[in-house]
C-alpha cells in the first residue's frame, strides 16, 4: 500500500497566523490558583497556560460577570 504523503520528508513551517491568535501578556496570579490549573493539567494532559486561556475564553464569551465580596 502507498502512502500519499510521506510526512518525514515534508518541510514544516510556523503558522504565518498564529501571532494574531493570541498576545503575550504578563499577569499576576496567586499561587493557589496556579497550583489548581497545575493540578488540573495533570488530571487531563493539558498543559496548564492553556488550561487557564481556555477557562478566561470562556468566561469572555458567556460574559461572565466576577461576584466578589471584599473584606
Amino acid at each position: 500500500m502507498k502512502k500519499e504523503y510521506d510526512l518525514s520528508k515534508l518541510k514544516s513551517r510556523r503558522n504565518p497566523y498564529a501571532r494574531f491568535l493570541k498576545k503575550q501578556i504578563t499577569i499576576r496570579i496567586n499561587n493557589s490558583a496556579i497550583n489548581y490549573f497545575k493540578t488540573m493539567a495533570d488530571d487531563t494532559g493539558i498543559p496548564y497556560q492553556n488550561l487557564i486561556d481556555s477557562y478566561l475564553t470562556d468566561c469572555a464569551q458567556v460574559k461572565r460577570k466576577l461576584v466578589a465580596q471584599w473584606r
